[in-house]
This record gives structure tokens, sequence and C-alpha cells, in this order.
């Protein structure tokens, strides 16, 4: 269930075996430029249920789509000239941002199809499953609902005994992502974590 990995040079089968078993439905965790992540595949309907059980989340509760790049973003994302500026300038980094969503987003993330937040951590290893994966990963911090991060991978795999991989990058930060809504004008901080906002000045 724990298996160490390289943060800054992810070992392609280690990556494989995440993506592996992304694709059989299963929950992860991995680490990123902020906070452990747990996710699972976009696509995947019995998972993202999953996930919430496993986080004891209300559905309302919405979690981010963890990208690639920027190129990858505009596929799931409407992203206006101001807002790519934004995106260029911060990215990779620890931001989630809310968008407009594309109709590649699925109805069970989206149910109105209006927005979604998006993530292009400054971090290999959930990049490289992104990549290797195809697609984008549901993303939600590794802790409990309404609760502190969780920093060392042991204390995850204990916390959810869900998940059947926790990629050990050695200890996090504890600060989440900074999220700010980009379909508002102007855009609005929704949650303060690891990322300056002097840009919302």
């Amino acid at each position: 269930m724990l298996l160490e990995i390289n943060s800054e040079h992810p070992e392609p089968r280690k990556i494989q075996r995440a993506v592996d078993a992304l694709n059989a439905g299963e929950l992860i965790a991995y680490p990123t430029d902020t906070v452990y992540g747990l996710g699972c595949d976009l696509l995947n309907k019995d998972a993202l249920e999953r996930l919430y059980q496993a986080k004891n989340m209300p559905r309302s509760q919405p979690l981010a789509l963890v990208c690639l790049d920027l190129s990858d973003i505009a596929r799931y994302v409407v992203v206006d000239s101001a807002a790519y500026r934004l995106l260029r300038r911060l990215l990779p980094g620890p931001y989630t941002f809310i968008l407009p969503a594309t109709r590649e987003v699925p109805k069970t993330i989206a149910p109105k199809r209006t927005q979604v937040g998006i993530r292009v951590p400054a971090h290999a290893v959930p990049r490289a499953i992104a990549q290797a994966l195809g697609r984008p990963l549901l993303s939600t911090t590794a802790g409990p609902h309404g609760g502190e991060p969780l920093q060392w991978p042991s204390d995850i795999a204990e916390q959810f005994p869900q998940l059947s991989l926790v990629l050990d990058g050695g200890p996090c930060g504890l600060l989440p992502t900074t999220v700010v809504d980009l379909t508002k004008d102007p855009p609005q901080l929704v949650r303060q974590g690891a990322g300056t906002v002097d840009f919302l000045e």
C-alpha cells in the first residue's frame, strides 16, 4: 500500500502502478507541492462515490481536477484571455482556480456543468500520473473532512484504509492550495492557502 517514490524524478513503473490502480477504479494518495492529495479517475463514477465516502464529506463539496499543463486545462474549462494570462503566470503552482466547465467534465462532477476547480501542481508526481493516465485526476485534500491535512504518508494509509496505494514522497506541507474563483469579476478569493494573492489587489 505504501510505495516510496522519488518526488523529483518519479520512477515510471511506480507511476504506472498508480495509473493501473486508477484505471481499476481504486483510490490513491500522492504528494503535491502543497499537501498530500487523495485521488481517483475522473471518469469512474463508482470511484468518485468511494472518494466522498472515504472522506465522509457531502456531495456538495467540490473536487479539483489535477491537470498536466495549460493545454490540458483548456479541454475541461473555458479560459478567456485575462484568465489565461493569470494561469500562465501562476501555474504550475499552489493554486486551485474555479472556471466555467466545458462539456468534457462529466456530469457526475459538475451536475449543472457550470464550473469546476482546476489545478496544475508544481510537483512531478501528480503531473506524471495525469500524463500517463491521459486525463486529469479528481483530487481532494488527504485529511479528515473539515480537519487538518495529514502530513505523513503512514498516517494517510492508516486514516484511509480504502486507499489501494499511497505514493510516499516524504512529508508534505500543511497548507492547502489557495482557491480563487475566476468566474467572478473581479476574481474572488475563496480560500487563502499556500499561494500568495497579491495578483488580486
